[in-house]
């Protein structure tokens, strides 16, 4: 893992187009923006969590009414 320091409005640059930037720092909370293209999708880890696990189970979901209908 990459460990960098940025101060408020600072920023950093993944794969030429992709930008995060240091929004405000309040606490022990820091808000981040993202510039991505739309094409990418950006999601909170809980909410990436979320969509994988419905995706898991829809596969699971698709590969048990197979057999079922074998």
């Amino acid at each position: 893992m990459l460990v960098l320091s940025r101060k408020k409005n600072e920023s950093i640059v993944i794969n030429n187009d992709i930008t995060i930037v240091v929004v405000e720092i309040r606490g022990d909370k820091v808000r981040l923006g993202v510039e991505a293209p739309k094409e990418v999708p950006v999601h909170r880890r809980e909410v990436y969590d979320a969509i994988k696990r419905n995706e898991n189970g829809q596969s699971e979901a698709d590969a048990s009414a197979n057999v079922d209908s074998e």
